[in-house]
């Protein structure tokens, strides 16, 4: 790949082949994805984690297609280099392939990101076969899977404590493999898991929450840089307190504002001499 060149489904793989490390990191809008290429990421993730780090929402949920769509228009419009996924809602592509090959082909469209990003295991294997059989590239999404929260009674590691559950989830990996996708998230599971689920693969395998034997890592953009401080999962590592720097320097400026030290005269624009004297004596002839 070169610098002027976006990242593409090839680079995915070769970066697979070849053990190079993948670090993809979700984005919104255009601060965080210029930020996000400005420090080298090789994928942005337009999730629907922006149902809860933008909208502010408990669960990603309520997230709609427009939404995505809206914000992957911004990412993609900003950037040049990393590849762009866009996550495809709850409810968007479950109720029949056709239904989610007409959303995904809206998505892709509509906001020119290069792939979708799906939640599902095996039973989500024909669609997202149906999808790749229409040239729409896609990246699966198998074990925690958010927009299945209240099925599993919240925020819960998967395939920890019954071998079978384990066992299914090293299923649903070949089955998304096996149906086309060209990368899958592995989000939640043990490390053991996430480390035989990417060495049976041939796919890459981008992990959060899933140990550091993946062949990349998707974080959060506000986890990452401590914005979204409602809580903080074990996975993550945050690499600033941003909301407390953030919070600290708004403080300052109403302290700033309220005490007559913001603005001053270097943050002002003065007159040209000659008009203020223009204006002055205008202003006295009004005045008479």
């Amino acid at each position: 790949m070169t610098a002027a060149s976006r990242t593409t489904v090839r680079d995915f793989q070769k970066m697979k082949a070849e053990g190079t490390p993948i670090a993809m990191l979700t984005a919104y809008d255009e601060t965080s994805a210029r930020l996000g290429e400005l420090a080298g990421v090789n994928a942005l993730l337009v999730g629907d984690t922006l149902g809860m780090v933008i909208q502010g929402h408990q669960t990603t949920l309520p997230v709609t297609l427009d939404h995505i769509i809206y914000h992957a228009q911004i990412v993609t419009r900003v950037t040049t280099v990393p590849f762009i996924i866009g996550d495809m809602p709850f409810m968007t592509y479950n109720i029949s392939p056709e239904q989610a090959m007409a959303n995904a082909g809206r998505l892709m469209q509509e906001s020119g990101v290069g792939a979708v990003k799906m939640e599902g295991g095996a039973s989500l294997a024909p669609t997202i076969a149906r999808i790749v059989q229409a040239g729409i590239p896609v990246m699966g999404h198998i074990g925690l899977q958010p927009q299945s929260v209240h099925k599993y009674g919240g925020m819960r590691v998967q395939g920890r404590d019954d071998a079978e559950d384990a066992r299914r989830l090293l299923a649903d990996a070949h089955a998304v493999q096996d149906a086309g996708a060209f990368a899958m998230v592995v989000e939640g599971v043990p490390v053991e898991l996430g480390k035989m689920i990417t060495e049976q693969v041939h796919i890459p395998t981008i992990g959060i929450a899933a140990g550091p034997h993946c062949d990349g890592q998707v974080q959060v953009f506000h986890d990452l840089l401590g914005l979204f401080d409602a809580f903080k999962p074990r996975h993550v590592r945050r690499y600033i307190e941003g909301a407390k720097l953030f919070r600290e320097a708004i403080a300052s400026y109403v302290d700033d504002v309220q005490n007559h030290r913001f603005p001053t005269a270097e943050h002002a624009f003065a007159m040209k001499p000659d008009v203020l004297a223009a204006l002055t004596s205008m202003n006295g002839a009004d005045e008479d």
